[in-house]
């Protein structure tokens, strides 16, 4: 997916304002605070309170926020975090059962692949290729699954922390996991708008077959417009919020780390929903011109917002859940503790 057509949904959104392209920080808030609903009675009570929770919703928009800078290493790699386009694996010769959970030797294979089979790809243009995000798939799985090792890091040093730490310390750990949380939830959410693992990001491409619409303005509008158009919010949708689940942690007979496979198959189910929503558009529940909008359009979005938050607050419950004791900074924390007393 090119990030230049993205990047144009940020700047239509700061332009024209949340209530007509709402996806950019609003719908990505949704997201965020249905994952804080889905969450157990147990979860560690600080990231209910109000502060807390405002945080983590806010943070919901920091990844789109970073793109209000303009240097190219930060262009570059940010904006290839927000998505996978499915399609390109294929391309390149990949199968999706057994390519690397590791986000360097991933971009090896695929890299390697697109060379040996660069008769199946569009001819890059450097005009719109200024980030140099053409050349690749997306990274938004390998995103996650990292931020994902960087939760349960939290937690893990949270827990040393608790017993033996400062109250400073205790509250610095809390921030830090508030704030993982909530950038994180910005990626699953992206996940959870299909436009986002596709080829067909911005209009149909390509064979035609079903004259699905090739308007290049459809990403923006599925991604923002209408969503302020239908008034979707979160507390329409928080009823409706998904409890999340401890995904497997075991390691499959592939050998690939469970959490990969898990965003993996998160990918694949909204992938799937790819063709539904531009024969939805085709058959014209998404007409802008509907008011009030159809309610089969509203949902179709809903349902993917549903997605998003029980997704993440798996995640996070799995990461709080199989968080081990941090025995290093524990062992640190003891001999300082003895040191003191001394």
């Amino acid at each position: 997916m090119k990030n230049w057509i993205r990047f144009s949904v940020v700047v239509l959104s700061a332009t024209l304002g949340s209530s007509l392209f709402a996806w950019d920080y609003e719908g990505h808030r949704i997201v965020n605070q249905l994952g804080l609903a889905g969450l157990p009675d147990d979860f560690p009570a600080f990231v209910r309170e109000p502060a807390a929770a405002e945080r983590i919703a806010f943070l919901a928009g920091e990844p789109d926020r970073w793109r209000n800078v303009q240097d190219l290493p930060i262009k570059h790699g940010n904006g290839l975090d927000h998505y996978c386009d499915f399609e390109y694996l294929a391309k390149a010769g990949l199968d999706h059962r057994t390519i690397s959970p590791l986000r360097y030797q991933f971009v090896a294979e695929y890299a390697a692949g697109r060379a040996a089979n660069a008769d199946a790809f569009a001819p890059i243009n450097p005009a719109k290729n200024t980030d140099h995000s053409q050349e690749w798939s997306g990274f938004a799985p390998w995103m996650i699954t990292e931020m994902f090792g960087k939760l349960k890091s939290g937690f893990s040093y949270l827990k040393a922390l608790e017993d033996l730490g400062t109250p400073e310390e205790v509250e610095n750990a809390r921030a830090n996991i508030l704030y993982i949380m909530g950038v994180m939830g910005h990626y699953v959410g992206d996940l959870a708008q299909p436009l986002h693992t596709t080829e067909h990001f911005n209009g149909w491409v390509g064979d035609n077959p079903n004259n699905y619409t090739r308007w290049n303005g459809f990403h923006a509008w599925i991604d923002g417009g209408f969503i302020g158009h239908a008034g979707i919010g979160i507390d329409t949708l928080r009823p409706q919020a998904r409890p999340g689940a401890l995904l497997a942690t075991t390691r499959s007979t592939t050998g690939r780390d469970p959490i990969f496979e898990a965003v993996l198959d998160y990918l694949l189910r909204q992938h799937t929903q790819v063709e539904p929503l531009y024969q939805l558009e085709k058959d014209g529940h998404f007409d802008r011109k509907k008011t009030p909008a159809d309610p089969v359009a509203v949902d179709f979005m809903t349902g993917q917002f549903l997605n998003g938050g029980e997704m993440l607050a798996s995640l996070w419950i799995t990461a709080w859940r199989t968080a081990g004791p941090d025995t290093y900074l524990r062992a640190q924390l003891i001999k300082r503790q003895t040191a003191a007393a001394q």
